[in-house]
């Protein structure tokens, strides 16, 4: 590949993936923010009011995502980034300064806005940047960026906690670190062109292949243009609208899309990248031993999501994302046994630990990496951005739901039972994918296009097809 458009390339996965990287630290402080954040002396959190100011985010996320595909669509995917840029800025800042717990949770609203539009918006942008071979590679570039964030956001709290525990407020340190890569992300997307398939669709072709030609080799620019234009040439009859979602082979997709959504949040993984510090509280740890402890459950989540770069270039879709949810059972219900065996003994923080880690091989190595490449790639062009806004929708009504009942079943009824439902819901999503989950690696996004379309999900259907055609010939 040229030394120019790996250079671009490189440029729009990094900058564009700040987008994560603030999703990632923004999710992820709270989990060693809590504890300083609930005492009396500060906003004085209950159980209950963990769960809002966690879970406030979130539900802006839901409607972030639904507003940020249609914003894509209309106003360009870089431009939504860049401006998004400025909303996680004023978000964290406003955060920071929160007098008290109503504040918060109207400041966390807001940049629950800006990560859900991200959420959306970064691996759709990505998606339509990357050659067909690199694809899988650069949308989980964006999983890598949010883990990042959330290991950052882990070793930031711990630093601070460890210098300055006696501190109520020092929770408001950890927030303002967030404020440094929303303005990176700002002056970053000022560098980085737009997606050459946003352009083809609203007819500027000669833009698009301006694009194409600093982002392919130079012999793949017109044949990937000449691809571009047919697909949209045969979809652009009307503008996008939810009656699109409507149409049968679609609306399966949009179904398919919602299930995977909903599977990568029952694993539980938010659970622990969001309230790690107070599972570990619960197994037994000091306040700032779970802090601290916490960053291992970063370290392994960014290790894990490298992994998961190259099991995406070596490993179907499928394999990675069954292989995944099997591990993940696995590590639930051993967390359950051992929460119930090990209760009181002083051994038990250190295995719970263990055991989060051993899940989040799985869960960041295999499960998440699939869900975003997998909801990148389904949905025609036209409709990606509409498409992915309202699954994505979905994902963070269920993260929503997760974060803030957590706690209070944490509360309640103990590790063990909270983590024996988790698993019994991985249980059933395991049945679910088996049935529906496509496959799509190795194909260029019009291919799949045209393939479910024509009713093709995974390998093999082709023939299953053509022999319950001519079975059906003969019988005529």
């Amino acid at each position: 590949m040229e030394a120019h458009v790996r250079n671009t390339l490189r440029k729009v996965t990094w900058f564009s993936t700040f987008g994560a990287l603030l999703f990632g630290y923004d999710t992820g402080f709270l989990n060693g923010a809590l504890p300083y954040m609930s005492r009396p002396d500060q906003l004085n959190l209950n159980a209950e009011l963990e769960g809002l100011v966690t879970s406030s985010l979130l539900f802006g996320a839901a409607i972030g995502a639904v507003f940020g595909g249609r914003l894509a669509d209309y106003f360009g995917r870089r431009r939504v980034i860049w401006n998004l840029a400025l909303l996680f800025f004023c978000a964290a800042l406003g955060c920071t300064l929160a007098p008290n717990a109503s504040v918060m949770i109207a400041f966390r609203f807001i940049l629950g806005l800006a990560v859900g539009c991200a959420s959306v918006t970064v691996p759709t942008f990505l998606a339509e940047m990357s050659p067909t071979e690199r694809r899988g590679r650069m949308v989980n570039n964006n999983e890598l960026m949010i883990v990042t964030g959330q290991l950052a956001a882990f070793v930031v709290n711990a630093i601070i906690s460890s210098a300055f525990g006696e501190h109520g407020d020092i929770w408001r340190f950890m927030l303002a670190v967030a404020m440094i890569p929303a303005i990176v992300l700002w002056f970053g997307m000022l560098v980085v062109p737009e997606s050459p398939r946003w352009l083809a669709s609203k007819g500027r072709y000669n833009e698009a292949r301006q694009v194409l030609s600093s982002i392919r080799p130079s012999n793949e620019v017109e044949l990937e243009l000449d691809e571009i234009r047919r697909t949209v040439e045969e979809t652009a009859i009307q503008k996008a609208s939810l009656k699109d979602l409507t149409v049968p082979w679609i609306r399966r997709l949009v179904f398919i899309g919602v299930g995977i959504a909903i599977v990568q949040q029952i694993t539980g993984v938010n659970s622990i990248m969001y309230y790690g510090t107070e599972i570990l509280q619960t197994a037994g740890f000091g306040t700032n031993a779970a802090v601290v402890g916490n960053i291992a459950n970063g370290v392994i989540s960014v290790v894990a999501t490298f992994i998961g770069f190259m099991l995406l270039r070596r490993i179907s879709r499928r394999k990675m994302l069954f292989a995944g949810q099997i591990g993940i059972i696995g590590s639930l219900l051993l967390i359950a046994i051992v929460s119930n065996a090990l209760k009181g003994s002083p051994a038990l923080p250190y295995v719970v630990l263990l055991l989060t880690v051993t899940f989040l091989l799985f869960q960041q190595g295999a499960v998440s990496p699939v869900t975003w490449v997998l909801l990148s790639e389904i949905f025609p062009t036209r409709l990606r951005g509409l498409a992915m806004g309202f699954v994505t929708f979905c994902l963070w009504i269920v993260d929503f739901f997760v974060g803030l009942t957590f706690p209070v079943l944490l509360k309640h009824l103990g590790l063990t039972e909270t983590y024996l439902v988790f698993a019994a819901l991985n249980v059933v999503a395991v049945l679910v994918m088996l049935k529906v989950a496509p496959e799509t690696r190795g194909y260029s996004l019009e291919e799949l296009e045209r393939r479910f379309r024509a009713g093709i999900y995974r390998e093999g259907q082709e023939a299953q097809r053509v022999s319950a055609n001519v079975e059906e010939n003969l019988h005529r």
